[in-house]
């Protein structure tokens, strides 16, 4: 079973990440595989001061040796830079320790419900974890996912839909997302990662409006997996199917409160006519749709189409001009607690989504084809491809005889 842990604060020392269940052999190399997607995190138009203190690297301190996974759990360490002005109030030990206290919460923020469940007095003790530093921890593991999935020729994409009120229409046709038809080189010169240069250019004028009005904005993401084969997932039991599996890893991303599977959205004001995606044959690459509607997802398996989703973020909770909570301690109305903040996340939050599909899928994978080195994963993979393109049938190759009765035994 492939899984991974984090652990860390938002202004302790580091975040660590462990990578359980990873085959060996693996190529695995921070700067070239993990370090470009923690820079990719880090970007995007409306972020705030924290990005320039911290320069995201991935450390990967045990499970490689020579450039290749060993089998054994996979350690990565991502420090942070802004530790240093936070020695004091964020130590672990008892001597010496002066509390940096907050105890006006935050509306739509972790901080009350977090205080309530725990029992705390200082709302930091809530805000360090929950804060969305975490997520660069996520997305280091969803680079070492990445690099798996890259070896099976999978790949995971994203780009930003909306922002605020400004929105791009979904690229596709029959309301289905199309990779091919994205200009992904766009995509990443964009400041906000949207490849409609008229559009992006809306959004960067949005996220102005917003942070003069000392406001912020949510938004909309696509995130689309190309080249999954068919028959990862389940439909036996509800916690195996992969369509639930996805939506859960979307909606643990902080800020996420709603994910999109396919047209699902749309396709819940249409006629099942208008909806169902028509399965068809075509030589040489075995059961494919005329149009993907679904997301490439049916029944919780995949089903050789394009997986896709689109994940919807609400506005961060830490706003410029603080909304009005309560003091946990006086029980007074005041202002709520300000924290260094950004005006808008939705660019960097498409690569978080970008992390937790990859995770998902390489889990997919390793669940179905298994196999403890990384040239066993390869071949099953690759025989289960040939499989698909021939039919899919296990039993029978298409167009030969059936084998002849055993007979009975006397």
């Amino acid at each position: 079973m492939l899984r991974f842990l984090t652990a860390g604060e938002s202004h302790g020392p580091q975040l660590t990440v462990i990578v359980d269940g990873l085959v060996a052999g693996l190529p695995l190399d921070g700067p070239r595989d993990i370090d470009r997607d923690l820079r990719r995190r880090q970007g995007g138009y409306g972020r705030g001061g924290r990005q320039k203190i911290e320069r995201d690297t991935a450390e990967i301190v045990g499970g490689v040796r020579g450039g290749r996974t060993l089998g054994s759990p996979v350690t990565l360490v991502v420090r942070n830079r802004d530790w240093e002005n936070w020695r004091r109030p964020m130590q672990v030990e008892a001597a010496g320790f002066t509390p940096k206290r907050v105890t006006r919460v935050r509306p739509g923020h972790a901080d009350l419900a977090g205080a309530l469940k725990y029992g705390f007095d200082d709302v930091r003790n809530v805000l360090e974890r929950a804060s969305a530093r975490e997520t660069a921890a996520r997305v280091a593991a969803g680079a070492v996912a990445k690099a798996l999935l890259a070896r099976v020729g999978i790949e995971v994409r994203s780009l930003v839909r909306r922002i605020g009120p400004v929105e791009m229409p979904p690229p596709g046709a029959d309301g289905a997302f199309d990779a091919a038809s994205v200009d992904w080189a766009a995509v990443e010169e964009s400041p906000v990662r949207c490849p409609d240069p008229g559009t992006s250019a809306e959004m960067v004028a949005a996220i102005d409006a917003a942070r003069a009005e000392g406001d912020t904005l949510g938004g909309v993401v696509a995130v689309v997996a190309s080249n999954v084969p068919a028959g990862l997932g389940s439909y036996s039991q509800w916690d195996r199917r992969l369509d639930g599996l996805i939506a859960q890893a979307m909606c643990s991303i902080q800020s996420v409160k709603a994910v999109e599977l396919g047209a699902g959205f749309a396709g819940a004001g249409l006629p099942g006519s208008a909806v169902h995606d028509a399965p068809r044959w075509v030589e040489g690459e075995g059961f494919r749709h005329r149009t993907n509607r679904q997301g490439g997802l049916t029944g919780g398996v995949t089903d050789g189409e394009e997986v896709w989703a689109q994940v919807y973020f609400k506005p961060i909770s830490t706003l410029l001009k603080p909304l009005r909570s309560v003091d946990l301690v006086s029980r007074q109305e005041i202002n709520a607690h300000y924290e260094r903040s950004d005006i808008c996340v939705v660019p960097a939050g498409g690569v978080v989504a970008e992390a937790m599909m990859a995770w998902v899928l390489a889990a997919a994978v390793m669940d179905k084809f298994g196999g403890d080195s990384l040239a066993e994963l390869r071949r099953a993979v690759a025989a289960h491809r040939r499989r698909m393109r021939a039919g899919g049938s296990a039993g029978t190759p298409r167009g030969a005889a059936a084998p002849a009765p055993a007979a009975a035994e006397a």
